[in-house]
């Protein structure tokens, strides 16, 4: 087995009562202000096995460690067992960090077993996440975001990204265009040698795209928050999307000071109270948010959130890279199926999609939008690439 970290609150827990934690006690922001179970109930411990790696209680430190660093330490660490256990009752397999022990002198509600040494991400999404999460520590503390107001004031004004699909949707009689500017991707490696992210924008706008996603992972798409900028510098119209991999709300106000207009979150990453918390920020922004599914059961559970209105069905599953089409109509039967065109929700079609009959086909599953990257950003002339990718010119 790769390196698996198991936990559990320990049953005799009720004992040392606590507090429930909110949707806003995954927020690294508030870590201070959590409450959690006394470290004076004797009753329950965190029992830690060696593995051939050095336990963190085995690190040598010099004299008697600052009580309020142990105490944040503990605080953090216990705030991502228990987003683990959340996420875990949730069917969501992606953890979001490497499994570790727990601090030093810790004494708390949960018991943690280290399996093996192995500390190897399960699949491409989970060493994203993983990565993702070490990467959005550091660029909290070079910019905390208090420091963000003042670029959040001087943000260009949001757009209205849903909307403009709607128009796009009415105007044409077919699904409203997501065009994606994308230079790579983990599983095709680079689809664009010559990738100028205005050029392409200004060529999809032309193309009759109605809005574009924007990747801002460097690291595994090469993409860039500055091109985002760019392309609104340009006189770029169509509202963006910032496809990015979300895990704390920081990244989201950091995305709105780079003129996102709307934002990507991923079901099979983020368990429902985050999904609800983050959702709440982006209304309080303007922004839209784009939920993604990849089956029914996260299809379910996005259902069930308070205020979702656009929801975006992966065709790719993310684990294992693996595309379906029609994961799309599968997800849209039935009731299921009903309760969205009930609720006025967007769907948008994502990933395998190349031709006219792909289009043709999530459009009758019940699709008012499509996201497409691949299949027109491998084209020497993206514009021409919307026109054979729908069968008709498309462009206002």
């Amino acid at each position: 087995m790769e390196g698996l970290a198991s936990f559990r609150a320990v049953a005799s827990l009720s004992s040392c009562p606590r507090k429930p934690i909110s949707a806003s006690a995954f927020d690294a922001r508030r870590v201070n202000s959590l409450s959690f179970p006394s470290s004076s109930c004797s009753i329950v411990r965190a029992q830690q096995m060696e593995s051939k790696g050095t336990p963190p209680s085995a690190v040598a430190v010099e004299g008697e460690p600052e009580p309020e660093k142990v105490e944040l330490e503990i605080k953090e660490w216990e705030v991502g067992m228990y987003h683990n256990e959340v996420a875990a009752s949730q069917g969501i397999r992606i953890r979001r960090r490497p499994p570790t022990g727990p601090p030093q002198h810790y004494v708390g509600p949960f018991e943690f077993r280290l399996q093996n040494e192995g500390n190897t991400p399960r699949n491409i999404l989970e060493e994203i996440i993983w990565h993702k999460d070490t990467q959005v520590a550091q660029l909290k503390q070079r910019q905390p975001l208090y420091s963000l107001k003042k670029d959040l004031d001087n943000a260009p004004p949001v757009r209205d990204f849903v909307g403009a699909l709607r128009a796009a949707h009415s105007r044409t009689g077919l699904p409203g265009l997501i065009a994606e500017v994308k230079k790579a991707s983990p599983s095709r490696g680079v689809l664009r040698e010559n990738f100028d992210p205005v050029e392409i924008a200004q060529a999809y706008e032309k193309g009759g795209a109605a809005c574009l996603s924007v990747l801002a992972d460097e690291k595994y798409f090469q993409g860039s928050y500055e091109n985002m900028v760019a392309i609104r510098n340009a006189g770029v119209k169509c509202p963006l999307l910032c496809k990015e991999f979300i895990i704390e709300a920081w990244q989201i106000y950091y995305a709105r000071t780079k003129g996102a207009d709307a934002i990507l979150l991923i079901a099979a990453v983020l368990p429902d109270l985050d999904i609800k918390y983050m959702t709440k920020i982006c209304k309080m922004l303007g922004m839209a948010t784009l939920v993604e599914v990849h089956d029914e059961r996260e299809m379910d559970r996005v259902l069930a959130i308070e205020g979702v209105e656009f929801i975006g069905i992966n065709n790719r599953n993310l684990e294992t890279f693996k595309v379906d089409t029609s994961n799309t109509k599968k997800l849209l039967e039935g009731e299921r199926g009903e309760l969205i065109r009930q609720r006025d929700i967007i769907v948008v079609g994502e990933s395998g999609l190349f031709t006219p009959d792909d289009i043709a086909y999530v459009q009758e599953a019940g699709v008012k939008a499509v996201l497409v990257g691949e299949s027109i950003v491998k084209q020497s002339d993206p514009q021409k690439g919307i026109a054979e990718l729908f069968g008709k010119d498309i462009s206002l």
